[in-house]
């Protein structure tokens, strides 16, 4: 007779293919029913908090949503800080956990559901009658509005039966934001404003590609004769690479934010305008107009002049037909300049003023090597400059920051599992801090075994963290709680069954060349030891030591 975890396990599969976790007590008959009786692939994590990172990548990755598991009280607490990130970035999850029995708390639990609701995240609790709606209506509300769900099973319920599996529905799929008439109207005014604009510039966001914009996105750029460029998570969403300035904000090559800030007219369209998109204030000049399109209920700066609420690919088709209608040639301002020069960030020396390696030309010469097709993951720290500067990827999907939504780190190696998952023909490049790698190493086992040969990790060993001796080291703050003892990160690869390299010199990349060239059924993961100078600022960081001076 099927039981309640064999109810959860097939309502969840039938929008969820893919589960990340660690086993225990609380989800041994939830996995066991997966396995047995569903075709859903299930990837074991070490650390709790990296079943939830490994699904929160998967769905940055893919566009798709996956789910998580854990098992009760210490099992839950451990996924916290992740589940917060992913609440934070709006990537929808399933948490599929163990809970308190029905008659009430053991010593060793916890209240979850409110710890859960503390990192704003709602709490479905299954019973025998209900497990399989509670299931689908847990999967709706995670995918309607971009957040992880958990949904709890309690401890004496799992094995309990539940009768025959009921007929199933489809979850009901969030319908894209339609303009109202007011909206309508704005659409309208922006229109007005872009055909009239001499120097137009649009600016997209990972929201433009979770919408599916890139096409009307590309319309709208050659219709208004625009100037384009994106948010750090948007990258690549324009589809014509030869009027785009790259990244916005402190990422951003000097040359090519000068050309943003002579904007006269900006649009964004599904991009949240963060602090370090609108670098501080200093993106805009005063006198620009800015507008703003997303499904957000009101605008996400106060720099917005003009809001238009709806979905980014239905806007920028409504704005791209009304601008065409408007602008009878595109002008000259975008082929004015030589956007390609303007993009080109600094790449410094090979090494700094203290011996060690120049992050910028290790960078620089990473992003040469590394394979065409591939999906970068990015824990937090300060090197996350590095990626962003100098290496290019094809989609907004292929360039993952885990963590810098909640200000986390940690959270990188088991975001290699979920990437891998999401994208099985392409290499998937771990860059992380020292820091970071460390926190999080219970899953660099996990990171080797998933990918395999089409991954590698690069690890900006400074010995240090980085971003604290920046910010309060260089106020007088004692750094020694700030700095780490030099690690091996080579040989931490090598002991998990990874090929480690120690890299000192740019010449020691060689051998990155060597294996980027090697077919992946063939060669190893690849753990690149980067021992980099703590002394090269990344440019956005000098933004954040400005703000907090």
């Amino acid at each position: 007779m099927p039981t309640v975890s064999a109810h959860v396990a097939a309502a969840l599969s039938r929008h969820v293919d893919q589960v990340f976790g660690l086993m225990g007590n609380g989800n041994a008959y939830f996995l066991d029913a997966l396995l047995r009786d569903t075709g859903a692939v299930y990837t074991a994590v070490r650390h709790e908090a990296g079943a939830v990172v490994a699904a929160d990548a998967h769905f940055r990755v893919s566009g798709r949503i996956a789910a998580a598991t854990t098992t009760y009280g210490a099992g839950f607490t451990n996924a916290l800080t992740a589940l917060a990130e992913s609440a934070q970035a709006r990537v929808p999850l399933v948490l599929v956990v163990g809970d308190q029995p029905t008659p009430g708390p053991r010593p060793w639990d916890v209240d979850q559901i409110a710890l859960a609701s503390a990192v704003g995240v709602r709490t479905y609790t299954v019973g025998r009658p209900d497990a399989a709606a509670t299931t689908v209506i847990a999967i709706e509300h995670a995918l309607a509005n971009r957040t992880p769900v958990v949904l709890a099973l309690p401890y004496d319920t799992p094995a309990l039966e539940a009768g025959a599996v009921p007929e199933l529905r489809e979850p009901r799929l969030p319908q894209p934001v339609r303009p109202s008439t007011d909206a309508r109207a704005a659409v309208d005014r922006a229109a007005d404003a872009l055909a009239a604009a001499a120097r137009p510039v649009l600016i997209a966001g990972r929201g433009a590609w979770l919408a599916g914009a890139g096409d009307a996105l590309g319309r709208l750029a050659d219709a208004a004769g625009a100037v384009t460029a994106t948010t750090a998570l948007g990258r690549g969403v324009f589809p014509d690479e030869a009027h785009d300035l790259g990244v916005t904000g402190g990422f951003g090559a000097p040359g090519a934010m000068d050309l943003v800030r002579s904007a006269d007219v900006v649009v964004a369209i599904g991009a949240s305008l963060s602090p370090f998109t609108m670098r501080f204030g200093e993106l805009l000049d005063p006198t620009a107009r800015l507008i703003q399109v997303d499904v957000a209920a009101t605008a996400t700066h106060p720099r917005v002049g003009e809001y238009i609420r709806g979905d980014a690919r239905l806007v920028a088709d409504m704005l791209a037909d009304a601008v065409a209608a408007r602008r009878p040639s595109l002008g000259g301002w975008r082929d004015e300049h030589d956007l390609a020069a303007l993009r080109r960030q600094d790449a410094g020396a090979e090494l700094a003023p203290d011996g060690r390696l120049d992050p910028r030309a290790a960078a620089a010469l990473i992003g040469r090597l590394l394979p065409q097709d591939r999906v970068v993951v990015s824990d937090g720290g300060h090197f996350i400059g590095w990626a962003n500067m100098f290496w290019d990827v094809a989609s907004p999907g292929r360039m993952v920051m885990v963590g810098t939504a909640f200000q986390s780190i940690g959270l990188g190696w088991p975001s290699v599992a979920g990437a891998a998952q999401a994208a099985p023909d392409a290499t998937i490049v771990l860059t992380t801090g020292d820091g970071g790698g460390l926190m999080a190493l219970a899953d660099l086992e996990t990171a080797i075994r998933a990918a395999g040969g089409r991954g590698l990790a690069v690890v900006w060993n400074d010995a240090a963290y980085g971003a604290e001796v920046n910010l309060y080291g260089l106020k007088g703050l004692h750094e020694a709680p700030m700095r780490i003892p030099q690690v091996d990160f080579a040989a931490l690869g090598r002991a998990a069954g990874a090929e480690g390299v120690v890299v000192e010199r740019l010449s020691d990349l060689d051998r990155l060349a060597t294996w980027a060239a090697e077919p992946p059924a063939d060669r190893p993961f690849l753990v690149l030891d980067l021992r980099v100078s703590g002394t090269v600022l990344a440019p956005y960081q000098h933004e954040v030591i400005r703000v907090n001076a």
